[in-house]
């Protein structure tokens, strides 16, 4: 989708369809109101008709709507102006693009970037950009007959004043290079894990690299081993795809600047290895590597936006799969740390992979690292599919991941990192075990993964709840790709 913005009335707008708000009772936005205006009541006629209330997620459209120089008038409910926030907006945006589908619309003009208080036009924009790119994309790659794509191909944002357009443009951009940033996330997560193996996930982010001209390393199996990678590789054994440890370097910023990195959990089938899971929904473990798409999503939108600063993204990829060489529950690895590690539950393998990118995360001395993975099922208990679980070593950029999350509507929770859920990963055999039991199984992992992060400023982000959605709209959402860029456009714009 493309976007752009103009300024003006909307009556004199030409496009195959111009979107409008309504608050309930029946009132109309300031640009409706411009518009029932222009029309000599055609608007307010057909709301007090009773065509429409203004509740939230109802749409209505208008045909050759008189002195209107769009094709179409679509009505968006907005529900209460008072009660009209950051995630409404969203929602009508994602609505007005829904209804558009249905029609053929190709170019649309929006006029519902007022009335979010506190937010300015360049976040209106911002998010108008995201919440229509979401709503219009569509995976059908793998169908041998793909349907001819129906829906708006162009938004434009109208907004009041010229004196906007700069702001609004700014917005745009950032929105467009999230929306971009997110479409790869999800193609990724959606593809089938016997096509998106640990070598496809390299691929892709060769691809990446020569696009947006980034550096790119690929460590194979030989290589692991020389680091003393024996964590990661424990979760390899028993798989015939080879394990990949593949590093991006985006470098924005002036040399020698330290940089940002994000790790990202790459297990791109995880049958749960010896520790088998059952069969059921067993299909969704393709998404387990949204971790890893997250990270080459944002470093895509970073690219895109060229951001003064540098980031490392640092992806250790790998099936789980049982087989005879496959590690056993019992067996004790020892971390590319020198750590070593009672693995008592095959299936809390993300942790096993993470810890050892984490230790090579230290060569780069990097000024934070935020590693993101689907790791754990007690966090989609405690926080649902709405907020990813937030662990941190530093309150600082604790809370500096939290309001990028409240920026972008893609919220995260703190958690606490207490020590004393450390006890619950004694080993009587080894430095520590691989899972605490399930009391606190969110947390617990998380104090894994901390054991690994004592040389930097450290938050690890539990997405298992939030990165993808099960029954009829099974597919990966794309998250968390707008907190993790709209936080390095924040520290870019520290420096």
């Amino acid at each position: 989708m493309e976007f752009s913005i103009k300024s003006g009335g909307p009556e004199r707008i030409r496009s195959g369809c111009i979107i409008i708000g309504v608050f309930e009772p029946r009132k109309l936005s300031a640009a409706g109101a411009s518009l029932d205006r222009a029309s000599r009541g055609h608007l307010t006629a057909a709301l007090k008709r009773g065509d429409m209330e203004g509740k939230a997620g109802t749409t209505l459209m208008l045909h050759q709507v008189p002195r209107v120089s769009a094709a179409r008038v679509l009505l968006v409910g907005l529900g209460r102006e008072r009660e009209f926030d950051d995630g409404k907006y969203r929602s009508a945006v994602t609505k007005a693009i829904a209804a558009l589908k249905q029609t053929g619309v190709t170019d649309a003009v929006l006029c519902l970037s007022a009335g979010v208080k506190q937010r300015d036009v360049a976040w209106r924009a911002a998010q108008a950009a995201i919440a229509a790119s979401d709503a219009f994309y569509r995976f059908d790659r793998m169908k041998s007959k793909r349907e001819q794509a129906r829906g708006v191909r162009h938004l434009t944002l109208l907004v009041g004043e010229r004196n906007e357009l700069k702001a609004g443009q700014t917005g745009l951009k950032q929105g467009a290079a999230i929306a971009h940033g997110m479409s790869l996330a999800k193609d990724l997560g959606n593809l089938p894990g016997n096509v998106c193996t640990p070598a496809y996930l390299a691929d892709a982010a060769r691809t990446l690299a020569k696009q947006y001209k980034l550096g790119v390393q690929v460590l194979e199996r030989k290589d692991m081993e020389k680091l003393g990678m024996g964590s990661l590789l424990s979760v390899a054994r028993g798989s015939d795809e080879p394990p990949k440890l593949i590093v991006l370097k985006y470098e924005g910023g002036p040399r020698g600047l330290k940089p940002y990195a994000l790790v990202g959990k790459g297990v791109t089938f995880d049958t749960g290895g010896i520790s088998l899971k059952p069969a059921p929904e067993m299909d969704e473990m393709k998404f387990d590597m949204c971790g890893a798409a997250s990270v080459l999503g944002t470093l895509r939108a970073v690219a895109e936006l060229k951001l003064p600063i540098n980031v490392i993204g640092i992806v250790p990829a790998t099936e789980n799969m049982p087989g005879g060489s496959a590690t056993k529950p019992g067996d004790i690895v020892t971390s590319m740390s020198g750590l070593t590690v009672e693995i008592l539950n095959t299936d809390a393998e993300g942790r096993l992979i993470l810890c050892d990118a984490l230790t090579y995360a230290e060569r780069f001395e990097p000024q934070a690292v935020v590693d993101i993975a689907t790791l754990t099922g007690a966090c989609v208990i405690a926080l649902g599919h709405v907020a990813s679980g937030l662990f941190a070593n530093d309150d600082g950029l604790a809370q500096e991941l939290l309001a990028a999350g409240q920026t972008t509507h893609d919220r995260a929770w703190h958690l606490p990192l207490w020590d004393d859920y450390q006890e619950q990963l004694k080993s009587n055999f080894a430095d520590f075990a691989n899972i605490g039991g399930r009391p606190a199984g969110s947390v617990t992992a998380a104090c894994f993964l901390a054991r690994f992060t004592k040389k930097f400023k450290w938050a690890h982000l539990d997405i298992a709840g939030v990165a993808w959605k099960s029954g009829a709209a099974k597919g990966a959402t794309g998250r968390p790709v707008p907190l993790l860029t709209q936080y390095l456009i924040d520290q870019a714009a520290k420096s």
